[in-house]
C-alpha cells in the first residue's frame, strides 16, 4: 500500500464520500504553535486561516467558511469557548489545548466544541482525529475518555420517565461519547460502520439535536455509561 493509501484509509476515507482535503482555521495566541500544527497536518488538510485570540478566531471563521477550526482552549479575548458558542453550530470545532482538566473538557463540550485533543498527541493521531472531526465525528483523546465515564457515574439519573432510546441506541451513544469512530463502534457491536452512521441519524432524531457534538452533551446530562 502505498502512503498515500494508507492516508486514505487510516482517514476512513474511502468508500464514505467524504472530500479529499478539509479546510482549516488554526486558532492560538502563539504563531510558533500554530506553525507547529500546520507542518503536522499534512496533504489533507488546507489551512485557510489563522488568529491570535478568539474575536478573530470568530472573523476568520465567519469570512471563509472552514470545515474545521483547530482551537486552543486558554486565548485572549475569552478563549475557545468563546470561540465554540459563537460558532459551533456552523462548523466542527476541536479544542487542541494542554489541560487535562475535566471541567475544561465538559465546559468545551458544552460550549460546542466536537473535539477535545490534547497537545501531546502524536501527529499521526492528531491528524487521523482532526479528519474525523472534520467529517463531523465527535474526537477525544483517549486519556480523557476516563473523565466522560466519570462524569456519567457522577450525574444523577433523570427518574421515571420512558426512555427515548432503544438499548442499542444507547450503546451507540455511549461509544460516540467515549470518542470512538465508526469503525470502531461497528467492530465493538458487530454491525457495519453504516449502520451505526444510521444509528446516530435516528438518534439526533429522537432528541431534537442537530449536531453529533450535542450527543456527547446529552449523553453527559442523563448519564448513559
Amino acid at each position: 500500500m502505498s502512503r498515500s493509501d494508507d492516508r486514505v484509509d487510516s482517514a476512513g476515507q474511502a468508500g464514505r464520500g467524504w472530500k479529499s482535503h478539509v479546510t482549516v482555521v488554526l486558532a492560538d495566541d502563539h504563531p510558533i504553535w500554530r506553525s507547529g500544527v500546520r507542518a503536522d497536518l499534512g496533504d489533507n488538510f488546507r489551512v485557510v486561516g489563522e488568529a491570535g485570540d478568539a474575536d478573530e478566531a470568530i472573523e476568520v471563521i465567519e469570512r471563509t467558511s472552514p470545515d474545521l477550526v483547530i482551537c486552543d482552549l486558554a486565548m485572549p479575548g475569552g478563549g475557545g469557548l468563546k470561540v465554540a458558542r459563537t460558532c459551533g453550530e456552523r462548523t466542527n470545532i476541536v479544542m487542541l489545548t494542554v489541560s487535562e482538566a475535566e471541567r475544561d473538557l465538559l465546559d468545551a463540550v458544552a460550549a460546542g466544541a466536537s473535539g477535545y485533543l490534547v497537545k501531546s498527541t502524536r501527529p499521526e493521531e492528531l491528524r487521523d482525529a482532526l479528519w474525523r472531526a472534520a467529517h463531523g465525528e465527535p474526537v477525544f483523546s483517549p486519556q480523557l475518555a476516563s473523565l466522560v465515564l466519570g462524569e456519567f457515574r457522577r450525574l444523577s439519573r433523570e427518574a421515571g420517565g420512558a426512555q427515548p432510546l432503544s438499548e442499542r441506541e444507547r450503546e451507540v451513544l455511549q461509544h460516540v461519547a467515549r470518542g470512538h469512530t465508526y469503525r470502531e463502534i461497528g467492530e465493538q457491536l458487530y454491525i457495519s460502520p453504516k449502520t451505526v452512521e444510521n444509528h446516530v441519524r435516528n438518534i439526533l432524531g429522537k432528541l431534537h439535536l442537530s449536531r453529533k457534538q450535542e450527543l456527547v452533551r446529552y449523553a453527559l446530562e442523563h448519564g448513559i455509561e
